[in-house]
């Protein structure tokens, strides 16, 4: 049913109090409205500034009875059986007189057509009127609204300018996965804002439309969001990873219900490995190399001192993750916001208990990269098959990969490598992640630069004899590390 079907039978029965929660404000009066008045209901309005106002017959407003006690003593005394719809009120709910007259009225109305009908962004009635009372939620708009809700705004901007609007199919399909999640009035404007830049709606457009969406639906800054992600071009190595990605890449991109019979669409992987080997970039190469925003989950931003709190934050968190599906969430060191041996008066299990029931229950195309050091820190039923789909583990570089990571990082500074010896090098770095070596090249170009020389291969080697690796600082933890890995995880390489 639509919103206004749904909203008919609710003012249509007998429960003398609805509750709306919403931000659309107009839009749920308009539906309020409409709905009254199909039933030949009176309808009436009030607000703290204009007081009491009858919509149904267009009358001017009543300021004297602008007051809430005044404005609920005067629908007391009438006899009219009216929708009396109040704006903003919660900040009155507070007061006990109020209470007291809202449940007289209500009992008043009971198994009659009377109606009180709150409607604020933020509503929560008092539990001794919860019993005479419905929640009502408007719906998002699904695909068919957002296609209409486009239609209208192009042809609104046809009839200003005289032009149609420029697009073609490929992009509005994209552009209304993408619009997905948020209310009539946030489409209504963003897709208004592509338009009005050119008169088109482009590819150009798309990533500036996920921003946006990701603005309105972040505002406590809990995700930290990148839609420009890494190309596969900047991992050296980790073909293993690479491959098993471009298999499920397609299925995942594609609509769920295509190949709900046949496959199980991806879930998510972990990554576990040695320090500064990869980890971060691997997580914005899925997103890059799929197509998809990434958003990031760092659990330091949830933690909150107010108990009850920090398990609010993660479940906005991954509500906006839902909401912005298709999408790749990458939660960065996993084990630092649900080790089990974490002593927070059971935060980290509460946690861990809110992320595995999201993890059973979602429906939405959110693709986790999870990130961890240590393993022995991660809770058992997290890492068991099922809940991802495959452990991956980044090991220090092989050679070869050490060879492309040189390459990699000249080419981004813009340094002529042809006249380096790039084998001598990824000998020479034997035992060196990636970070590492990159931080050796910063480190030979400021020394080069001190002397007026171009970088060679001598200065490069120098440099990374001045350097001892993790590997060899922390021979044994990372020994362990690997050695618990070798027979449990799926190397990269």
């Amino acid at each position: 049913m639509s919103d206004a079907q749904d909203l008919k039978l609710l003012i249509r029965g007998h429960v003398p109090i609805i509750a709306i929660e919403s931000h659309e404000e107009k839009r749920a009066l308009e539906l309020v409205s409409k709905a009254s008045q199909l039933d030949y209901l009176p309808t009436f309005k009030w607000t703290v500034t204009d007081g009491i106002q009858r919509l149904d017959l267009s009358l001017d407003p009543q300021r004297h009875v602008a007051d809430p006690q005044d404005a609920l003593k005067h629908i007391k005394a009438s006899a009219l059986q009216a929708a009396y719809i109040f704006l903003d009120f919660e900040p009155y709910l507070n007061d006990p007189i109020n209470i007291r007259l809202i449940k007289e009225i209500a009992m008043k109305f009971d198994n009659d057509k009377g109606k009180l009908i709150f409607i604020s962004h933020n509503l929560s009635l008092p539990d001794n009127l919860k019993p005479l009372s419905a929640s009502f939620s408007l719906n998002l708009p699904d695909n068919n609204a957002l296609q209409q809700i486009i239609r209208e705004e192009a042809q609104q901007w046809q009839n200003s300018q005289n032009t149609k609007v420029r697009t073609d199919r490929n992009t509005l399909e994209r552009l209304t996965q993408n619009l997905s999640g948020l209310t009539h009035r946030d489409a209504k404007r963003l897709i208004r804002n592509a338009i009005i830049d050119d008169g088109a709606i482009t590819e150009s457009d798309l990533p500036e439309v996920m921003q946006a969406k990701y603005k309105l639906l972040n505002q406590d800054d809990l995700l930290s969001f990148e839609y420009e992600t890494a190309h596969f071009s900047d991992l050296g190595g980790m073909k293993k990873l690479k491959i098993w990605l471009d298999q499920r890449g397609v299925i995942f991109n594609q609509n769920i219900a295509l190949h709900a019979k046949k496959f199980d669409i991806p879930k998510g992987i972990l990554l576990l490995g040695v320090q500064g080997c990869g980890k971060s970039l691997a997580a914005k190469a899925v997103a890059g190399i799929w197509g998809l925003p990434l958003l990031r989950l760092d659990f330091s931003r949830l933690y909150d001192k107010y108990i009850g709190e920090t398990e609010k934050n993660l479940q906005q968190a991954l509500h906006t993750a839902d909401v912005m599906s298709p999408c790749v969430l990458w939660i960065d060191e996993l084990e630092k916001g649900i080790s089990s041996g974490n002593d927070d008066n059971g935060t980290s299990k509460r946690l861990l208990g809110s992320l595995l029931t999201w993890m059973a229950e979602k429906t939405s195309r959110v693709f986790i990269v999870a990130t961890a050091n240590q393993i022995e820190a991660l809770p058992p039923e997290l890492i068991r098959k099922g809940r991802l789909d495959e452990i991956f583990f980044v090991d220090l570089p092989k050679q070869s990969s050490r060879i492309d990571i040189f390459k990699i990082h000249f080419e981004k500074r813009e340094i002529e490598h042809h006249n380096i010896d790039l084998e001598k090098l990824a000998v020479a770095s034997e035992g060196f992640s990636g970070s590492e070596i990159e931080q050796a090249i910063a480190s030979a170009i400021y020394t080069s630069y001190s002397k007026g020389e171009e970088i060679n291969t001598e200065a490069m080697l120098n440099e990374l004899s001045y350097t001892s690796p993790l590997s060899t600082v922390m021979a044994e933890q990372v020994e362990q590390l690997r050695q618990w890995a070798q027979s449990r995880t799926v190397p990269v390489d």
